[in-house]
């Protein structure tokens, strides 16, 4: 793991090479995280090791504020995280050739983003339950908001540590830091829900995976209804839950997405 330089921030990187090699014909496999609690382990626990296995490159990374990454007070915007990817990407010499983007929760819809404004980067998207259409925006603000006042006035992280949870204490302080110390939540507020005229827009080829019970899967259901190449995968008996609680169905149907080159191990 390493800190590298992307457009003025140091953001926290892990690089898994293809099993059997360099493949400089095959696109690279980023993977986004979702908000505040979330960082790149969330991924390295669950899909990377098969999908490097299978002969693809994978890039994981900590978004600005998250993880290891560095915390500025600012930039939580779509653009601004996608002007992240894209600095990023140059820096490690990934944007010669586009690459596959896959995104869980929030980091889906920076995914979808960034094939909208961005799509000579991009070679297709996978959704992991994204947030996409409806009044998303708004619940996500109240939500983030209600974290925020909690964390600052109850100190759940001094307690934690008092308690001798380091790891715990230690996750909290970074989330209190993120959410009342930055623009995150004034940021996330100001963006607006993806539309079907978005949808339409799409040229590079999608994957949404959702859970059956997931309060996002009206917005799948539009996209893959408008958008030219969309396939839509519902996994059975689980919610906003699918990268850890269904993680063996959602490898499948990502690596059936990105195909593996002849002789890869593809072996979980």
């Amino acid at each position: 793991m390493a800190l590298t330089p992307a457009g003025g921030l140091r953001l926290h990187t892990q690089r898994l090479p293809g099993h059997g090699g360099p493949r400089p014909d095959a696109p690279a496999v980023v993977f986004l995280h979702g908000l505040v609690m979330d960082n790149l382990s969330s991924f390295y626990c669950t899909l990377a090791g098969p999908v490097s296995r299978a002969g693809h490159e994978v890039l994981l990374y900590d978004q600005r504020g998250h993880g290891r990454s560095d915390r500025p007070p600012s930039g939580y915007d779509r653009d601004t995280s996608v002007a992240d990817l894209v600095a990023l990407l140059g820096s490690l010499g990934l944007d010669r050739h586009p690459v596959h983007l896959v995104g869980n929760s929030y980091g889906g819809a920076l995914a979808l983003h960034t094939a909208l404004v961005r799509p000579d980067l991009v070679a297709s998207v996978v959704l992991i339950d994204s947030h996409l259409t409806g009044d998303w925006t708004e619940d996500m603000t109240d939500t983030l908001t209600v974290a925020a006042l909690g964390l600052e006035h109850r100190r759940l992280g001094e307690q934690l540590a008092a308690a001798g949870r380091r790891k715990e204490a230690k996750l909290t302080a970074a989330a209190d830091a993120l959410l009342n110390g930055t623009s995150l939540i004034e940021d996330i507020a100001a963006g607006t829900p993806f539309t079907s005229r978005d949808f339409a827009r799409l040229r590079r080829p999608v994957l949404a995976v959702y859970g059956e019970h997931s309060e996002l899967l009206p917005g799948a259901r539009e996209l893959a209804e408008v958008a030219p190449d969309c396939a839509l995968c519902v996994l059975p008996g689980v919610g906003h839950t699918v990268l850890s609680e269904a993680t063996g169905a959602l490898c499948d149907a990502l690596l059936d997405r990105l195909g593996a080159p002849a002789g890869a191990v593809a072996a979980r």
